[in-house]
């Protein structure tokens, strides 16, 4: 065996001990709501696919126009001759949704992050992360050269003594944050930090992958309560609730030309294929025009957190705390058994001991099917 193997199969093992191996496992998508896997159908309360829009028939029709009309491919960056007509409509829609000035459209919500941050900050700068944050928001942090100081999550007044003791000594300094944490499903206090950050005029930026779509009347966390809160840099991804793939940042036009300039992971990757982008424009049609279905997610969800007297979700996502890897496999096992699909969520995505199953609740899914997952939750794992 050589030396690279040798190396894998250690880290393989490594990670067997602690039951925190992960597998690849097919899985086919039937109808945005249940799925087949390994030769079973079964509900998946695990997905983000939130209003369900991957499996809308005019989503798909959407997609396969602009394939005949484009073709398959983009076939080069978007600086070259990637940035094909639908680009333009979809950013200009993005912006009116989120009521910014433009939008910019990148590959993924990873290459979002991981470029909007090192465009906006380098070395000698401050980067203020919350601790819960998404891995690409700590990547981006740690790619940008800042000096990056984590505060506690979602504690406001650690973010202004962080201020108060680092922001004089730095020119620039960013918050970033997300507006609805992906993995507890709680919100960011977006209003708090926006005062905080004008105060010390740091930059905020949100992370809205699980927020557009599903809450703010379905224009994201940043509208929560009726309300805008002023975020300069509002971030999210298509590949949710919007149901297709992408990633993007509304902001201020100079701010959108700038990331056209400078941010590595726009410039340098191929832009999205035709079709991609065809499918968040008619998403963003459903989004817009029937605010009551994209209420649904939320609704669901706390149908669930009412049934097992989990605190009231405040998004999509109801997380169950199990504490050890071990007692979270079985419980997601025991589910699976019982024709559920729900994920154990180990470190390192979670901090040690916080292992978790985590619920996800989509527009279509069934109440009836929801009563039956709380009460085998309730009855045969939280006992």
């Amino acid at each position: 065996m050589n030396s690279l193997d040798q190396f894998a199969r250690d880290q393989l093992s490594a990670r067997d001990a602690g039951n925190l191996r992960r597998q690849v496992v097919e899985t086919a998508s039937i109808d945005g709501v249940s799925v087949e896997r390994e030769g079973r159908r079964l509900l998946a309360f695990c997905t983000n696919d939130y209003l369900n829009l991957s499996q809308h028939p005019a989503v798909k029709a959407a997609a396969v126009s602009a394939v005949q009309q484009y073709g398959a491919g983009a076939g080069a960056s978007r600086l070259i001759t990637g940035s094909h007509p639908l680009y333009a409509e979809l950013e200009r829609r993005l912006a009116r949704l989120k009521g910014t000035e433009a939008a910019c459209v990148f590959g993924s919500g990873y290459l979002a992050n991981t470029g909007i941050l090192p465009t906006l900050a380098g070395a000698g700068d401050l980067v203020l992360c919350d601790e819960l944050s998404h891995s690409c928001i700590r990547t981006g942090a740690s790619l940008s050269g800042a000096d990056v100081v984590l505060f506690r999550h979602n504690d406001v007044e650690h973010v202004s003594q962080l201020l108060a003791e680092h922001r004089a000594r730095h020119p620039r300094a960013v918050i970033a944050t997300e507006g609805v944490f992906s993995m507890d499903g709680d919100l960011a206090p977006l209003a708090a930090l926006s005062d905080i950050a004008q105060r010390y005029d740091a930059w905020l930026l949100t992370d809205d992958a699980h927020g557009i779509g599903v809450v703010g009347n379905g224009r994201g966390s940043a509208f929560v309560g009726g309300r805008a809160v002023d975020i300069p840099l509002q971030m999210g991804t298509l590949s949710k609730a919007v149901g297709g793939y992408g990633g993007y940042l509304c902001a201020s036009g100079p701010v959108v030309a700038l990331m056209h300039n400078r941010a590595r992971t726009f410039i340098y990757t191929t832009g999205l294929p035709p079709s991609v982008v065809a499918t968040a424009i008619a998403a963003l049609d459903i989004i817009e025009n029937e605010p009551d279905y994209a209420a649904g997610p939320l609704r669901k969800a706390r149908l669930f957190t009412r049934l097992t007297n989990l605190p009231e979700a405040q998004s999509a996502i109801v997380p169950l705390m199990l504490g050890g890897a071990d007692r979270t496999l079985a419980a997601s096992r025991l589910l699976e058994q019982e024709g559920f699909l729900v994920i154990a969520i180990r470190p390192p995505t979670v901090p040690a001991g916080t292992a978790r199953l985590r619920f996800t609740f989509s527009a279509a899914h069934a109440d009836a099917d929801i009563e039956r997952l709380a009460g085998i939750v309730r009855e045969r794992i939280m006992h």
